[in-house]
């Protein structure tokens, strides 16, 4: 449950805040709330960065994949322990490391990333829906 705080912020901050929630459409605490959760992320895995989608923002590699990206293809790639993560990362063109970096924010942050690849297969099945559909409409 959120609590009350209280921050002193410029002038100058404060306003360039009301401006993006403005643009963005949400409040400010939405805002701040956001921009702190994302901050303390990116600050704890650098390398680590947010983008935003027609979704959302969400936790990608700098220069690279999103991290859900990098888990979903983790999960399912042969292998095991260190060797699966470098296999992917060739695959992927990604230093094993990278591949590790998007692995430790996945242990830290599983919600967040799982809830995008949910969000990916709930899509993928509505546009096989909708090509199966068209199919059937253009085949009678």
């Amino acid at each position: 449950m959120p609590r009350p705080t209280s921050f002193r912020l410029d002038d100058d901050l404060l306003e360039r805040l009301e401006t993006e929630s403005r643009a963005a459409s949400m409040s400010t605490t939405s805002l701040v709330s956001s921009l702190l959760d994302e901050g303390l992320k990116t600050r704890q895995f650098p390398g680590v960065v947010y983008r935003p989608g027609p979704t959302g923002r969400r936790a990608a590699l700098l220069g690279g994949p999103d991290v859900w990206e990098v888990i979903r293809d983790l999960r399912h790639w042969p292998g095991k322990g260190m060797e699966r993560v470098e296999r992917l990362a060739d695959e992927l063109g990604l230093s094993a490391s990278r591949v590790g970096l998007a692995a430790d924010f996945y242990s830290v942050f599983p919600e967040e990333i799982d809830a995008r690849i949910e969000e990916n297969e709930r899509a993928a099945e509505e546009i096989r829906r909708r090509a199966q559909q068209r199919e059937t409409l253009l085949s009678s």
